[in-house]
């Protein structure tokens, strides 16, 4: 079977590992064919989000795979203690996809944005972070991220796809392009519009590569080493905070590794105005050609 559909990919899984269930704290949109499919398999604890990790972790304990659902911000916030405590510590198999993280809670006011989501499951010692930049990429890792033994938070995204993107392999970026002007290092929904601002760059003169990171944990050293090492400059795009985010991450590596290239930081410094994705985008500076002019700006600096 191939799978075209998120809901598509987890079934299949699913009907395959009979130890998999599919868990919800009233979050169906996804997943809303699965409770008829799966019968008992499928269960959803309503908005109670201590309780869906929790039994998660229960039903872990007792060999099943359990596969979570809810709103990031209330999974990764309001149920954090459960995830450190209950799947962290045991460091169980669950997997907890949080929907419409950063961007993508759009028309959602700031008590729905997680944008800081990553820092916070950075925090749980084992925990693997996927963040697929479109449908076609959360499909092609379902199956590893449920293959897993560790615990994995999955940012959920189903936008469609802009191009068709390489064999995904967790701990393993995607390159695209090989110019040595600058690196954009990015992951999730900001790996389109860095796409965007590439070719814009590009049609400029500006020749760079585009390093689309997939997981955050295991992160892809030597992608962004070689970043560091060809090209003079560097930029992290994410919509996510500043602070414990990918630009967290970065410059780990290079307080570690002894690392000087300049690192230009695009992230968010607050909440965003709700409103439709693309003004939300806009309006927070983060389109393909705004990228692209605060890139150029910085290798004029």
């Amino acid at each position: 079977m191939s799978a075209h559909s998120y809901e598509e990919a987890l079934e299949h899984v699913a009907r395959g590992r009979p130890e998999v269930m599919v868990l919800t704290a009233e979050n169906r949109l996804a997943i809303r064919g699965l409770a008829e499919k799966l019968g008992p398999r499928f269960v959803d604890v309503g908005i109670c989000e201590q309780t869906l990790v929790g039994t998660a972790a229960g039903l872990a304990l007792r060999g099943r795979i359990p596969v979570v659902h809810a709103i990031a911000a209330f999974l990764t916030m309001r149920a954090f203690e459960f995830i450190r405590t209950d799947v962290g510590i045991a460091g169980l198999p669950v997997k907890l996809v949080g929907g419409v993280p950063g961007f993508l809670s759009e028309e959602n006011g700031p008590t729905h944005q997680a944008i800081e989501d990553v820092a916070l499951m950075r925090l749980v010692p084992g925990m693997e972070i996927f963040c697929p930049a479109d449908e076609e990429e959360l499909v092609a890792g379902l199956p590893l991220a449920i293959a897993s033994p560790s615990p994995v938070y999955i940012r959920y995204n189903s936008r469609p796809a802009t191009r068709q993107s390489r064999e995904l392999v967790f701990g393993k970026a995607e390159v695209v392009g090989g110019g040595r002007d600058f690196a954009l290092l990015s992951y999730g929904l900001m790996v389109r519009e860095g796409l965007v601002a590439l070719a814009e760059l590009e049609a400029r003169g500006i020749f760079g590569r585009l390093v689309n990171l997939r997981t955050l944990a295991p992160i892809d050293s030597q992608a962004i080493e070689r970043a560091a090492r060809e090209t003079p400059l560097v930029v992290t795009l994410e919509d996510h905070l500043l602070t414990g985010g990918l630009f967290s991450i970065v410059s780990e590596h290079w307080a570690r590794n002894g690392l000087s290239t300049p690192i230009c930081p695009l992230a968010l410094s607050g909440w965003f105005p709700p409103a439709t994705l693309p003004d939300v985008v806009r309006h927070a500076g983060f389109t393909g050609v705004q990228i692209a002019n605060r890139v150029a700006h910085e290798l004029t600096r």
